[in-house]
């Protein structure tokens, strides 16, 4: 059979498919897909995988892709990042039995995709792009798509979409951000990019940006003309975003826990998904989530969400008539809704800034006054002052470490010759010499060199008592006792 390209492609492979959940690293596992679908979504996408650990890894794949069959998950895209075209393609040949296509990641922006150089950190590439694409498409049995990002420029965005569909690409999601656009800095999507390449190219186009609930994927496919509209994270704060409803958090929360019953996935990936479907409610109850952040078994995150879903029927029957939402939230706490994401002015302003984007340093970050003067936490530092308060992260107040002698590094407390660890060794070994810090490197010395020293001898003749060896510096278990 052929393979079915563009429209064709869309209308019957996809189903025509206008709602779809958006690629989402350990956020778009198969539970939370099912999930989707049985809310409305009609087209899913794998996590983002990456191309080189998938091609060698059996483990990687069985737990991304060659899981428990479900023939419910379909239609599915599989995404890949990726910079080398033998590599993609290997990748996706492994892939193709178990999905309808194969994405190759242009869109993603974070500091990890930079690092590794794919994502949206190729978009300038065109050449490499191009031999990916047509490779891929010459290969595999299933049509390629493509996910970018857009540039400033209107223009150049265009063309970089009409390169991909010449190369082979048989269907683009375009989100309408820029790669600088993330975190506090995401600000608008510009759908104005999206109309653009949509008049642009023969292919289906997919949107992705600005989708908090059905009218704005209503208003952007009648302003831009795509062929569907991709959610991320709208979807993660309300799965039913694709059916029009606002449902109660708790049955959400309840029916997702079910679905990971029966496909399990990494505790970490459920624990990810509740923080975002009771975002709202865990700002009023603190505790509960610390409860949620410290639990290590799903029994103990249900009883967390049963807790949570006790609570707010509490809140409930105590409501008072003609009451309504606080902190400016279109329903109440309870109730699945979108979060908008402060941008850097606002943020600021929470922290009690002048609202420069200066004070922002990343998608996490967070300013906080400390004896007068302002420092930024990264989100770690941010964990480790919660658990300790009078932590302080002033470097002037680090205690000051003796140095080695001989490197720099801060030197052992019981080393007679002011050196650390790996220094004392080697002198210890070379001069046959007694010091307390050196007492393992001098027995691994002797069993590895031949070289005698009364310490050593003393308590190897103790270890083979015992029918052990010590090794550099750990007891093995032994068949036989060492030779000196």
């Amino acid at each position: 059979m052929p393979k079915l390209r563009g429209e064709a492609f869309w209308r019957e492979t996809l189903r025509s498919a206008h709602y779809v959940v958006a690629p989402m690293v350990d956020q778009s596992e198969l539970a939370w897909r099912l999930l989707s679908r049985r809310h409305g979504a009609q087209l899913c996408y794998t996590p983002m995988l990456h191309a080189q650990v998938f091609l060698r890894d059996a483990n990687y794949r069985r737990e991304n892709l060659y899981g428990e069959a479900c023939p419910e998950d379909r239609p599915l895209i599989v995404q890949f990042c990726a910079n080398d075209p033998e590599v993609f393609v290997q990748a996706a040949l492994l892939a193709q039995d178990y999905c309808d296509a194969i994405d190759l990641n242009l869109g993603c922006p974070q500091m990890i995709a930079k690092r590794g150089h794919y994502g949206a950190f190729l978009q300038e590439e065109w050449d490499l792009l191009q031999r990916m694409i047509l490779l891929a498409n010459e290969k595999l049995s299933v049509p390629i798509t493509c996910k970018i990002r857009v540039f400033p420029d209107i223009d150049k965005t265009v063309k970089y979409a009409q390169m991909l569909e010449k190369a082979g690409c048989q269907l683009l999601t375009v989100h309408g951000r820029t790669k600088e656009q993330k975190g506090p800095l995401a600000g608008v999507a510009s759908w104005e990019h999206i109309q653009a390449v949509r008049k642009a190219v023969n292919i289906p186009v997919f949107a992705n940006g600005n989708i908090q609930c059905l009218s704005d994927v209503e208003e952007c496919i009648r302003k831009t003309g795509v062929h569907g509209v991709m959610s991320a994270e709208g979807n993660l704060h309300n799965p039913a975003l694709f059916e029009g409803r606002n449902p109660l958090v708790w049955e959400m929360a309840e029916e997702y826990l079910e679905i990971v019953r029966k496909y399990p996935c990494p505790l970490s990936y459920v624990r990810a998904h509740l923080f975002k479907l009771w975002h709202h409610t865990l700002q009023v109850y603190q505790q509960l989530r610390e409860e949620l952040a410290k639990v290590k078994t799903l029994e103990g995150i249900i009883d967390v969400n049963r807790e949570l879903k006790l609570r707010c029927q509490e809140e409930i029957a105590n409501q008072k008539e003609g009451e309504k939402p606080k902190e400016g939230l279109p329903f109440f706490h309870w109730i699945c809704q979108p979060y908008i994401r402060p941008g850097p002015k606002e943020r600021c302003r929470e922290n009690g800034d002048s609202g420069t984007e200066k004070g922002v340093r990343g998608k996490r970050a967070l300013e906080e006054e400390e004896d007068g003067n302002s420092e930024l936490l990264s989100k770690n530092k941010q964990k480790k002052k919660l658990r300790n308060p009078n932590k302080s992260f002033d470097p002037s107040l680090k205690p000051k470490y003796a140095k080695c002698d001989q490197c720099g590094n801060p030197k052992g407390n019981k080393c007679v010759f002011n050196m650390c660890r790996g220094c004392c060794k080697k002198r210890a070994f070379k001069e046959v010499a007694d010091c307390p810090a050196s007492e393992e490197a001098e027995i691994s010395s002797t069993l590895q060199f031949g070289v005698f020293h009364p310490t050593a001898n003393s308590q190897l003749m103790e270890y083979q008592a015992k029918g052990e060896s010590y090794m550099a510096g750990t007891l093995h278990k032994a068949s036989s006792r060492p030779t000196l």
